[in-house]
């Protein structure tokens, strides 16, 4: 296969906007994103309260915008979107993570996915497990087939997947709440969204923020880590392959991304990924993916010695106590305890000091600061 490139560039919150503009065109995203096509711009959001490193990040959001104003993309062509999980609400989340007051900055409606009419699509191409986990017929938004998307996930890891990325922000999109059912078969369901994502838009690519990053027991309960680094490409498997290889693991020995590899949809070998911009030779942070007490639960039901009981647990009417026990553990118990330390040390770090300043209503930083990235009141932006 062709190499392919992955753009890398370091950065601070002094610079980051800019940087953002940098990373973009030095990963050529104007010769992929055809301004005359409408673009989805992909979300992502992890949790519904705000921890850092778990969910597209306020800068994040506003300098990618900023680069698609200044290039020429016409707002009239733009659809911020996200979706709901069982356990996240796109709303709440959007306001926690700060997304609508920057939204509103660009005059930009954020569209929660919950809200479009979503169709069954019947895709050619021939996927590994996702028709067999929905025999009926898989549904997609219906606003998707003919857009380009434009993916925005940060640097994590995941308890399910090792690592989450662009790919694995594809399945926040593409397939409705009760995606949790393809978690049993995570690694071929993400080669099933490549090839769904090739069939359904013209071009795709992805921005990825690891100004501050996430490891462990990903993609909630994680240590946030400051690492300064931002990510572009147009390649969905060789971007998440260099932010695995940054991590510390070896892409190829990632389930996903190695069938995604043999199956020429991208390039998960580092050897043939040129990375321009920032060198990252030899640099590897030793990251870990862990297993939250939830996801471990889950998976002693879907693969473990509990299997057994999966039908009952989480293919029945009882399947209701799944999310009501993960909301528990993360709202209610590891968020005001373990999460609220976490978070307190973040906010002594210049990315926590940046976005109390910059996108908590505090004091302005930055060159241009406009007033309206100050915190909306609740529904401002609905």
């Amino acid at each position: 296969m062709p190499k392919s490139r992955v753009a890398v560039v370091r950065t601070d919150p002094a610079t980051v906007l800019s940087d953002y503009r940098r990373l973009m065109h030095l990963a050529g995203y104007r010769q992929v994103l055809d301004p005359s096509t409408p673009l989805l711009l992909k979300l992502n959001l992890s949790w519904t309260k705000y921890f850092p490193s778990c969910s597209s990040q306020p800068w994040q959001l506003e300098g990618v915008l900023t680069t698609l104003r200044e290039d020429g993309y016409p707002n009239a062509l733009l659809t911020p979107i996200e979706n709901k999980t069982v356990v996240t609400e796109p709303w709440e989340g959007a306001r926690n993570n700060r997304w609508l007051p920057v939204l509103e900055r660009f005059g930009l409606k954020f569209q929660p996915l919950t809200e479009v009419a979503w169709t069954v699509y019947r895709f050619k191409t021939p996927l590994l497990r996702l028709n067999q986990i929905f025999p009926e017929g898989i549904e997609i938004p219906s606003i998707y087939p003919g857009k380009n998307i434009l993916h925005l996930p940060t640097v994590k890891t995941h308890g399910h997947s090792t690592t989450t990325g662009s790919i694995k922000n594809a399945f926040g999109g593409l397939l409705k709440e009760v995606r949790h059912y393809a978690h049993k078969y995570i690694h071929e369901v993400l080669v099933d969204l490549v090839m769904m994502q090739r069939e359904l838009h013209p071009a795709v690519f992805t921005v990825m923020d690891g100004t501050v990053a996430g490891n462990g027991a990903g993609p909630r309960t994680m240590e946030p880590v400051v690492k300064d680094v931002l990510l572009a490409a147009a390649d969905s498997v060789a971007i998440d392959a260099v932010a695995a290889r940054l991590m510390g693991f070896d892409p190829l020995r990632i389930p996903y991304l190695r069938m995604c590899h043999d199956r020429k949809l991208g390039v998960a070998d580092p050897r043939d990924i040129e990375v321009v911009g920032a060198s990252i030779d030899g640099e590897s942070w030793g990251f870990e993916a862990r297993k939250s007490f939830v996801i471990w639960g889950d998976q002693m039901l879907r693969l473990g010695p509990l299997r057994f009981l999966e039908k009952l647990a989480l293919h029945s009417p009882l399947v209701v106590w799944a999310p009501f026990a993960s909301n528990v553990y993360h709202d209610w118990f590891w968020y005001p305890t373990a999460g609220r330390a976490k978070i307190s040390r973040f906010k002594g770090t210049k990315w926590g000091r940046f976005f109390e300043e910059r996108y908590g209503g505090g004091p302005p930083v930055g060159a241009g600061t406009p007033a309206t990235l100050s915190t909306p009141s609740p529904g401002a932006a609905h």
